[in-house]
């Protein structure tokens, strides 16, 4: 049977529209998180991650959570999870990609929205001291990381289950359209453009001629910088080979857990259809598609009171998905 939502999404009085939603909830979101253990996991290539995390008793579900584009296990989205699980006796543990955890990675390379194989060896590593059934959740580039994954491993996924939140399925069109626009695109553009073209000095300093300087630095959209920087960097010919490469909505058909793909029609970040049309035909994809709720927003119940509905429909569906395993035992 497909996921339902417990309760329907209202945005907030005030908030309905998809700005609205996306930037009072990346405002909004407390960023307090249950006491965390920051540990370093060391890297094949000579390089690092740095992960927090909490444990749970015996036995108890685990949940890995993928930060977005330019954030952190601290992003409000990634504590909101965190809580949640620690609410219902469960462990977690989130990732933060290279570079992205208040350290400079010690390589040029960094992260990218197809970058893997840092993911499943940290879930490689939480998997051989975790007892209960492990579980994972992505928010915008950290779902589409997710999807990629799901559908490299196919049936020897990690995980029992994941859910993808506001994921950019088709990057070229997510591209195209950050790209395109004014007023909020070019608010949006400019904040993700502000911290990538920040970190990629830094790199310049300590690499010298990695990339061209000039032409990062006159880059003005997000394809520009990755046909220069985030291409080249992680072996791509350019911008349009690394999204094609790294877009996950044309391989959902190869997912093999229960995954529930999660997002507004309203998210002004991505163009119609945000969820690929043919994703439900994956008898494992579960699609809750909302009328609003912007990017990585969906924030209820009133401006005072806020209520963050995705992350909370998250953890209940892996509380679904958890209760049909042990009825089927």
């Amino acid at each position: 049977m497909k996921f339902q939502p417990t309760e329907p999404f209202i945005p907030a009085p005030g908030i309905r529209g998809a700005n609205a939603q996306t930037i009072f909830a990346s405002l909004a979101r407390p960023t307090r998180s249950p006491p965390l253990r920051r540990e370093r996991k060391e890297l094949p290539d000579g390089d690092f991650v740095d992960l927090d995390s909490f444990d749970g008793p015996t036995g108890a579900p685990h949940v890995v959570v993928l930060h977005g584009l330019e954030g952190s296990s601290q992003a409000g989205y990634v504590t909101e999870v965190l809580r949640g699980a620690a609410k219902r006796g469960w462990g977690a543990t989130a990732i933060n990609f290279r570079s992205c955890s208040g350290e400079p990675n010690r390589l040029a390379r960094a992260y990218h929205s197809g970058d893997t194989s840092d993911t499943l060896l940290v879930m490689a590593d939480v998997r051989s001291r975790v007892t209960g059934p492990m579980l994972a959740v992505g928010f915008s580039l950290g779902a589409n990381v997710l999807c990629r994954l799901l559908e490299e491993t196919g049936d020897a996924a990690p995980v029992a289950a994941a859910v993808s939140i506001s994921a950019p399925y088709d990057l070229d069109a997510c591209c195209r359209k950050l790209d395109s626009g004014d007023g909020f695109l070019w608010f949006y553009r400019k904040r993700f453009l502000r911290t990538l073209k920040s970190k990629s000095r830094a790199k310049l300093r300590r690499f010298p001629g990695a990339f061209d300087l000039k032409t990062m630095q006159a880059a003005h959209t997000i394809r520009a910088f990755d046909d220069v920087v985030t291409g080249p960097l992680h072996g791509f010919q350019g911008a349009e080979h690394y999204y094609r490469e790294a877009s996950s909505g044309p391989r959902l058909g190869d997912i093999r857990r229960p995954t529930l793909l999660l997002s507004s029609a309203d998210d002004p970040m991505l163009v119609t259809p945000v969820i690929p049309r043919t994703a439900p035909d994956n008898p494992f994809i579960h699609v809750v598609l909302t009328e609003h709720g912007g990017h990585v927003g969906f924030v209820g119940g009133s401006l005072l009171r806020p209520s963050f509905w995705a992350e909370n429909q998250a953890l209940v569906f892996f509380e679904q998905v958890l209760a049909q395993r042990l009825a089927a035992t």
